[in-house]
């Protein structure tokens, strides 16, 4: 008899652990399996959440099948204790193992509510903006002015209080360093307001991730060592025989092109427009310089530009010189009248080889290039016919000059 209940014993045994191992396998290939998701999501994670009440909200969103595999997964990989507060894209089918890497792997949030200074040379915007999981897209919650008088939006303020929404300033090509300066000081996430105007020219445009609490001068000064860079490897790579001496000579130069068109393909066309009129001992005459040197970038001119300011006697008024208005002095002028992006910069060490020397708007936001005083002429009475019909039509005048 008890070698019969032994032997059935043994049996039930060995099926317990064929069964057991059998279970095994299927969570195992259950956790690494395709996910139901039908399309992604953005998952928040708050802080001090558990992994039992993260494991049943996908649950609630159809993200997992079961939660007690997606957690026995995360617990035989080790990573129970890596949760990490944010708000995730979860991909459409993605498998438990992988939401688990997503969910524990750290970084920035990959969605979810987004604040972006937008510092411009007309204005500085402040957008609050959430990741559409479906589309890949953006959609704008919110849009105000830090600069401004108006009332802050309630999105904003109701955002700002989320501990997961993520900032960042992008400054625009074009933009005086008065400008960045005003705008960060306006920013109420970044502390530390800055007095002193960092060199014209020397903050590089782009875009920076910030948190509340980051300094401004600690912004600024990763702005101005990203700028050092990428003037330091142009002019490394600079092309010969160029009619200027020094790096800043070349940011000077790179300022007034990026000044002059925003249109990609004409930064070397119009970078050589610049360099053939110095090598030809010709003046610049560009009108973006007459500007800076009567706000020295603190502001926009609030009027046209007059035949005084052409001819220096508004500069010399104001401040005692004309070292900026290329239509009085020759070569280029004091110093940069910008903070010049990284392709005007490298317009301005690689030109295109040409022999415009004149430049004038289409009409199509861009500009017609000639070589001769001539050619020019024709292409500004083209442009003054285009300024009339689009005064007669009621369309807006091309600004692009």
């Amino acid at each position: 008899m008890w070698r019969h209940i032994a032997a059935n014993a043994l049996t039930f045994f060995t099926v317990a652990l064929f069964l057991i191992a059998g279970l095994i396998t299927w969570g195992v290939n259950e956790y690494s399996a395709e996910g139901p998701l039908p399309e992604p999501i953005c998952l928040r994670v708050p802080s001090g959440a558990s992994l039992r009440a993260v494991s049943q909200d996908l649950a609630d969103k159809g993200a997992i099948s079961s939660p007690s595999i997606f957690r026995m997964g995360a617990d035989y990989t080790d990573r129970a204790g890596d949760l990490k507060q944010g708000s995730f894209l979860i991909p459409e089918r993605a498998s438990m193992r992988q939401i688990t890497d997503i969910v524990t792997g750290g970084g920035a949030s990959t969605c979810g509510t987004e604040v972006v200074y937008r510092i411009g040379v007309n204005r500085t915007l402040a957008q609050v903006r959430d990741l559409d999981p479906a589309t890949g897209d953006y959609v704008q919650r919110a849009e105000f002015e830090p600069l401004a008088s108006a009332p802050i939006p309630e999105d904003y303020a109701a955002v700002r209080a989320e501990a997961d929404t993520t900032y960042r300033v992008v400054v625009a090509e074009g933009v005086t360093s008065w400008q960045v300066v005003q705008a960060l000081n306006a920013i109420d996430v970044l502390d530390g307001d800055v007095a002193e105007i960092p060199p014209e020219g020397m903050l590089a445009p782009n875009s920076y991730a910030v948190a509340p609490g980051d300094d401004v001068a600690g912004l600024l000064g990763q702005m101005r060592a990203a700028q050092e860079g990428i003037l330091a490897e142009a002019w490394a790579n600079r092309a010969q025989d160029l009619p200027f001496d020094t790096p800043e000579q070349a940011l000077t130069l790179a300022s007034i092109v990026e000044k002059e068109t925003g249109v990609a393909e004409e930064r070397p066309l119009v970078a050589s427009v610049l360099v053939n009129r110095l090598r030809d001992g010709m003046r610049l005459q560009f009108d973006p310089t007459i500007i800076y040197g009567i706000t020295r970038g603190a502001g926009l001119l609030d009027r046209p530009i007059r035949q005084s300011d052409i001819d220096g006697a508004t500069e010399r008024q104001l401040h005692g010189d004309v070292l900026y208005n290329t239509y009085v002095v020759n070569g280029l002028p004091a110093g940069p009248i910008a903070n010049p992006g990284r392709a005007a910069i490298e317009a301005a060490l690689a030109p295109a080889d040409t022999d415009y020397l004149y430049f004038v708007a289409n009409g199509t936001g861009g500009h017609a290039f000639a070589s001769t005083l001539d050619e020019h002429n024709a292409n500004v009475a083209r442009w003054r016919e285009i300024e009339a019909r689009q005064a007669s039509e009621g369309e807006p005048a091309d600004t692009s000059q």
